[in-house]
């Protein structure tokens, strides 16, 4: 036997104070249930990073005869050494952008390229710090993921392979200071 359907009651009819037979439990009107969503600290605000991964292309790409190619020798040609950051469609990854402040401290990433990695580290206003003191290729911070997943580690949840679309990621400071430690070590 199929399921009894409800004949669905306007605004108006339900808050005319009237009854419906359904919501009657043993002569009692039914408890509506709460929709309202319960607000906590955690859940008001978004949480707040201090350090970034930013992904950019060190090779020639052109997209309506411009060439999109930026990698961190570009930055490092700038006057200043300073850039704008520009290109950045991704709603998640702009909402990232706004919540960056001045001096915070990003990974440049080498993306869409023959070995993506990170390549350098800059600061926020896009400025060029320093190039890392060896690559560190994306095949390598894979093995380290998957090993920290297993076990537990700083990049169990790394963005890179969790959010991997995007082209401006949070990192937390314990995975920043991790990966940093990677130029000092002999690759996997």
């Amino acid at each position: 036997m199929p399921p009894k359907t409800r004949s669905r009651v306007s605004k108006r009819t339900a808050d005319s104070g009237k009854v419906n037979e359904d919501e009657m439990v043993g002569g009692k009107k039914k408890a509506a249930a709460s929709v309202e969503p319960l607000k906590t600290k955690e859940s008001s605000e978004p949480p707040q990073y201090s350090r970034w991964l930013m992904k950019s292309e060190p090779e020639s790409r052109f997209e309506k005869e411009i060439d999109l190619k930026f990698g961190i020798e570009e930055l490092k040609a700038l006057p200043d050494q300073t850039g704008c950051w520009d290109g950045v469609r991704n709603y998640q990854a702009r909402n990232f952008m706004r919540q960056m402040k001045d001096g915070q401290l990003a990974f440049f990433y080498h993306s869409n390229c023959k070995e993506p990695g990170i390549a350098g580290i800059m600061k926020v206003d896009v400025q060029y710090q320093r190039m890392v003191k060896r690559y560190i290729p994306l095949s390598e911070l894979k093995k380290y993921h998957l090993q920290h997943r297993a076990k537990g580690g700083p990049l169990k949840d790394v963005g890179l392979f969790t959010r991997a679309r995007l082209s401006v990621q949070p990192l937390t400071t314990e995975e920043f200071e991790f990966i940093l430690t990677l130029e000092d070590t002999e690759p996997l």
